[in-house]
């Protein structure tokens, strides 16, 4: 019996393989990185949720939100992916505070996030392409979604 000495793939096969998956990931990549932006916008909200509860604990012992002139009485959180600041002094009484959530890292970078002493949530800061700014609340997804 003979036998077809060849065989394995030929350079069409190869290219049409190869074709496919860089459209494939043409279309993939940008939702991937959608994705990844929505995760790490948890740390975000998640942080200014957490130290808006702190604070109100800190007035209950101290009538007050800051333990300077300027400064929240409670330390700021560190974040991979944004920076964290604190305002007190607030509104007419001088009893208020804002929190702000801003994004540092290169794919997180536009994003900005505020949380007062009443709850309001704001998002003042988007990247393009993300939507409008919305007051009332916090912009989690692509399109301007809160």
């Amino acid at each position: 019996m003979y036998r077809d000495a060849s065989a394995g793939f030929t350079l069409i096969e190869m290219l049409t393989v190869v074709t496919i998956v860089a459209i494939l990931s043409a279309i993939a990549w940008p939702s991937y990185t959608d994705y990844l932006r929505r995760g790490r916008i948890a740390e975000a909200t998640g942080k200014l949720a957490a130290m808006r509860i702190a604070l109100e604990q800190y007035y209950q012992d101290n009538l007050n939100y800051g333990s300077t002139a300027t400064a929240c009485g409670v330390p700021t959180p560190s974040g991979l992916y944004f920076s964290f600041s604190c305002n007190w002094g607030a509104g007419s009484s001088n009893q208020g505070y804002l929190i702000t959530a801003t994004g540092t890292t290169g794919n997180m970078s536009g994003f900005v996030y505020t949380i007062d002493h009443n709850g309001n949530r704001a998002t003042t800061g988007l990247p393009s392409g993300w939507g409008s700014l919305q007051t009332g609340c916090w912009v989690l997804s692509k399109g301007g979604g809160c």
